[in-house]
């Protein structure tokens, strides 16, 4: 349950709801499908099918937190798809949403941040759009880092800066954006699972992937 706020920092149980995180849906983007090799025909296809798996797993009462980049279009293309998404919304800004957020689109968020601090179940976690080079409790794999931006990918297609991020990255960080996850959001209970293994392992997410694979 989201029970209280401490230092801006929202502590979290999944004892009453799930908590999931995701990133990067880009609703109404259609260059992103040939950027990321989405499996998709347009843009039209591809945002029928995001809204249908994050129904498939989110329930009204859950929270997800939205790591950036939600769409690329008017006002029209907000208010039709954004009240399909089930959950209790927060949006931490992404660099496309800095130019297509509009005051009038807040309210489909239960609070909008540059950066956020959460805790869930005890474990902290830093939420940020773009991948952070350095955080407290990085060295000790104390603390979590969960971004999107870079859309890391499964078919062999990748952004501009996934080198960089494939060689900066540390066990406990993670990129939750839809391009490596099935075009889902997480639940926080495989997260931690993935988190947990990357840790034993010593390696980051793209490491133990191409590792399995």
């Amino acid at each position: 349950m989201l029970n209280e706020v401490i230092d801006e920092q929202y502590i979290l149980s999944t004892a009453e709801q799930d908590i999931f995180v995701t990133a990067d849906l880009h609703l109404g983007h259609e260059n992103i499908i040939r950027f990321c090799n989405r499996p998709f025909a347009n843009a039209d296809e591809m945002n029928e099918a995001l809204v249908e798996r994050w129904n498939a797993v989110v329930k009204d009462n859950d929270i997800v937190f939205l790591l950036g980049d939600v769409a690329l279009g008017g006002a029209q293309l907000y208010d039709r798809y954004l009240p399909q998404l089930k959950g209790r919304k927060f949006l931490i800004y992404g660099n496309h949403d800095f130019r297509n957020m509009r005051e009038r689109y807040l309210r489909y968020f239960e609070q909008v941040a540059l950066k956020m601090f959460i805790s869930v179940d005890g474990q902290p976690i830093i939420l940020n759009h773009e991948p952070l080079l350095c955080f407290g409790g990085q060295q000790d794999n104390r603390t979590w880092h969960l971004f999107g931006h870079v859309h890391t990918s499964k078919t062999g297609r990748q952004g501009s800066d996934y080198q960089r991020v494939r060689t900066m990255c540390t066990p406990t960080m993670y990129d939750v954006g839809v391009d490596f996850n099935n075009f889902t959001p997480i639940r926080f209970q495989d997260l931690k699972a993935q988190i947990d293994r990357q840790v034993a392992m010593k390696m980051n997410f793209i490491e133990l992937y191409e590792y399995e694979h």
